[in-house]
C-alpha cells in the first residue's frame, strides 16, 4: 500500500501502513480537510472519513469537557472499536490529525505507538519549519 498526497504527506502515512493489519490512514486538518490519504481509500471516501473524523473529535472534546465540568478539553486520542476493526484518531498540536483504520486482527498497541510516533514527527517538522523573525525568535 502507498499513500496519495495532497502535498508531501507520504512520510507521515507510510510508516503507519507498515503495522500489520492496518488498512488505511488519513492526514487531515482539524476542520476536516484532507491533506493526504492511503491507496485503500478513494478520494470521496477519504473526504468522508476526514469530515466524520473532524466531527468525532469535536464531540469527544465536548464530552471530555462536560465530564470534567470544564469549558473545554483537548483530546489526546480517540479509539473506536467496531465489529470490523479499530479506528484510531490522534490530533497534533498544530491543527492536523492522523486517523488510521486497522481490521480486527490489528494490535491496537502497535497501531497507537506508530500513529503517536508519526504525530510527534509531524510536530518536530512543524517546529523546524516555523518562520523566524529578524531577531531569531519565532514569528507569531
Amino acid at each position: 500500500m502507498t499513500s496519495r498526497d495532497a502535498g508531501e504527506t507520504a512520510w507521515v502515512l507510510e510508516p503507519i501502513l507498515q503495522v500489520p493489519h492496518v488498512v488505511a490512514a488519513v492526514l487531515l486538518t482539524r476542520d476536516g480537510l484532507v491533506k493526504g490519504y492511503t491507496d485503500a481509500l478513494a478520494q470521496p471516501s477519504a473526504e468522508r472519513v476526514a469530515a466524520i473524523t473532524s466531527t468525532v473529535q469535536g464531540a469527544c472534546r465536548t464530552a471530555a469537557a462536560a465530564f470534567a465540568d470544564r469549558d473545554q478539553a483537548e483530546v489526546r486520542q480517540v479509539v473506536i472499536e467496531s465489529d470490523h476493526g479499530y479506528v484510531l484518531i490522534v490530533p497534533t498540536d498544530h491543527g492536523t490529525c492522523v486517523a488510521a483504520y486497522g481490521d480486527g486482527e490489528v494490535r491496537l498497541d502497535l497501531l497507537a505507538h506508530r500513529v503517536h510516533s508519526q504525530v510527534a514527527r509531524l510536530g518536530e517538522k512543524a517546529m523546524a519549519a516555523a518562520p523566524r523573525g529578524t531577531d531569531g525568535d519565532a514569528s507569531v
